[in-house]
């Protein structure tokens, strides 16, 4: 399935895994470029000391393709260098677009991406220098940065740019993959039908309640902005959860070396399976794709399920 971001990036399908926080752990980038896509690490927070050994790692788990996800109020340039010496695309979410990282990153010898949320921030990315940037509607799962779905966010982003645009939003079937590469996008993004891969890093009782959910049961809302005061879309549930109890710390979460991070009741924080607590209170992050998530299996077989029936879908009409 050749199009103008696998030729550009170097990969087999025309797939992107979102890069979503902690979530997207060593294991699930090398399951995810291992399968022909395009792998990502999350490295919210993370300094160069941590993101260093990660990459190092992911580079010895996979001969794939993989990259960096940086979300710009969390963003360390030290650690964006670092990461651009060793993933093929660096990629920026939330903040102007900034030539100055971009610059960075080219020199270091990767790519440069950025997810956008309208037409102005698409030309400000690809006037900075961006190789790509990822168009995001808001059925988008995680933080959302525009105000327009999909469809006629991606068409009006083709229209402005001559960089190879990747969707992101509510895809998570072969159907809606081949919808979005036929309608001219170069690849999709998905995150939430990732997260119930069996290699993501996600707690149990989130990944239950990812299977249980239909697409009519996300929200886009500002309810967990204690340490990001942004829009996302979760589990509708987890917000009445979250809005009954009136607890200061509704868990924690196990770190590095031991140590334990006290979780805020409306926090950002998204729980992994270290995480411990009311994680039916936490921020469980699901885009309108999350009816497509019926089981947990390999990443492999993600990939492998929306590429060949995207491909049988289009045929040869894929975008050139």
């Amino acid at each position: 399935m050749e199009t103008p971001f696998t030729r550009l990036v170097g990969c087999r399908v025309p797939i992107q895994q979102a890069g979503m926080g902690a979530t997207s752990s060593v294991e699930l980038a090398a399951a995810v470029a291992g399968a022909g896509a395009l792998g990502m690490l999350g490295t919210a927070g993370l300094p160069p000391e941590s993101v260093v050994p990660a990459l190092d790692l992911l580079a010895a788990r996979t001969d794939g393709v993989f990259g960096a996800n940086f979300p710009g109020p969390f963003l360390d340039r030290d650690a964006v260098s670092a990461a651009a010496s060793r993933a093929r695309v660096v990629e920026f979410f939330y903040g102007d677009p900034d030539a100055e990282l971009v610059h960075m990153v080219h020199d270091a010898g990767a790519l440069a991406s950025w997810q956008v949320g309208s037409v102005d921030e698409a030309r400000a990315a690809a006037g900075a220098g961006c190789d790509l940037v990822v168009a995001q509607g808001t059925e988008a799962g995680g933080h959302v940065r525009g105000r327009v779905a999909l469809l006629p966010l991606l068409d009006a982003v083709l229209d402005a740019v001559d960089v190879p645009v990747v969707a992101a939003g509510g895809i998570g079937s072969a159907r809606s993959l081949a919808a979005v590469l036929a309608a001219g996008a170069a690849g999709a993004r998905l995150g939430t039908l990732f997260l119930a891969a069996s290699e993501a890093d996600v707690h149990p009782t989130y990944r239950d309640a990812l299977i249980a959910a239909g697409p009519e049961d996300t929200e886009l809302t500002t309810t967990f902005s204690t340490w990001w005061d942004a829009p996302h879309r979760v589990l509708r549930d987890c917000i009445t959860e979250a809005l009954a109890g009136q607890d200061e710390v509704v868990g924690e979460v196990g770190l590095a070396g031991g140590r334990r991070l006290a979780i805020p009741r409306l926090c950002v924080l998204h729980p992994v399976q270290a995480t411990t607590g009311r994680i039916e209170a936490m921020a469980l992050y699901a885009g309108q794709s999350v009816g497509y998530v019926r089981q947990v299996r390999p990443a492999a077989d993600i990939v492998a399920e929306l590429a060949a029936g995207a491909e049988e879908l289009l045929g040869q009409r894929l975008p050139q």
